[in-house]
């Protein structure tokens, strides 16, 4: 990569951060505690670079190519550094899957194609969530969308609905930063690979200035109704290929993952000079 690459590429970047940087400000987290935490996303980056290149992983090259100072590779490849601070969590997986089930299966939608409210035993949500998963009883993943907001339960009743046609619960920053992860790395990931030239995914937007606050208002509804047709229409074919491949597809080939989103973003125009 020549320097005018390199430069073009990281004022980019920068710009990327911009909104990240002002977010870690606002959760106590300053450059130095940043610039130290980033020493391993460059080694992850220049291992998985290494590992595409067939070349050897060793300190040198891990140092070359990554800029990290070869002592902190030593310490963070093989000792207690290495190891993330925080596991992996995936708390949202069942409860998300049974929310797509719900807003996909027939036997779960009313004549309109909007999710049933359902009773909360069996033959209602108790079968709902045994269809997704017999490991985790009904009663502790209902109390976990509830937990997140993403469904309501009448007690007199008996009857548990669906609050939204999506899945983004909102309830406490540990579930929203989970989903801002996931959405953002995916998001910067597509339009990374695009921009490398090394595949060419689905990364598009529409942009407009010059235009008044109401209608920026108007756009975002409009914007949130595109949502849920498009939300739908890849939900249920995201459902299709799922238990498609689980009938009939062996787990070896089952080795893939993705991701469809979309979002709206506003704020003031800088005055023209």
């Amino acid at each position: 990569m020549n320097s005018s690459t390199a430069t073009l590429v990281l004022t980019s970047v920068l710009r990327v951060m911009r909104p990240l940087a002002r977010l870690l400000i606002r959760h106590g987290v300053a450059y130095p505690a940043f610039a130290q935490a980033l020493k391993s996303e460059f080694l992850a980056a220049a291992q998985q670079e290494l590992r595409e290149r067939g070349m050897a992983q060793t300190d040198s090259a891990l140092s070359l190519l990554s800029g990290v100072h070869r002592r902190d590779v030593r310490s963070l490849t093989r000792g207690a550094a290495s190891e993330p601070a925080v596991e992996p969590q995936q708390p949202l997986g069942l409860a998300a899957q049974v929310a797509a089930r719900w807003m996909h299966e027939a036997e779960y939608l009313d004549a309109e194609g909007r999710p049933r409210v359902l009773p909360r035993s069996s033959p209602g949500f108790d079968k709902l969530v045994a269809e997704v998963s017999q490991d985790v009883r009904p009663r502790a993943v209902l109390d976990e969308m509830l937990r997140l907001g993403v469904v309501s339960l009448d007690p007199n009743e008996g009857l548990v609905s669906l609050k939204a046609e999506g899945f983004a619960p909102r309830h406490g920053l540990t579930e929203m930063s989970w989903v801002y992860a996931d959405n953002l790395h995916d998001h910067a990931a597509a339009a990374g690979l695009n921009l490398m030239g090394e595949r060419n995914f689905l990364e598009q937007s529409i942009f407009v200035d010059e235009i008044t606050p109401h209608s920026v208002e108007q756009l975002h509804i409009a914007a949130k109704q595109a949502w849920l047709k498009a939300f739908k229409s890849v939900m249920q074919e995201a459902q299709t290929r799922f238990d498609t491949d689980a009938r009939e597809a062996p787990v070896e080939q089952r080795n893939q993952r993705a991701r469809f989103g979309v979002y709206f973003y506003s704020q003031d125009q800088e005055p023209r000079s």
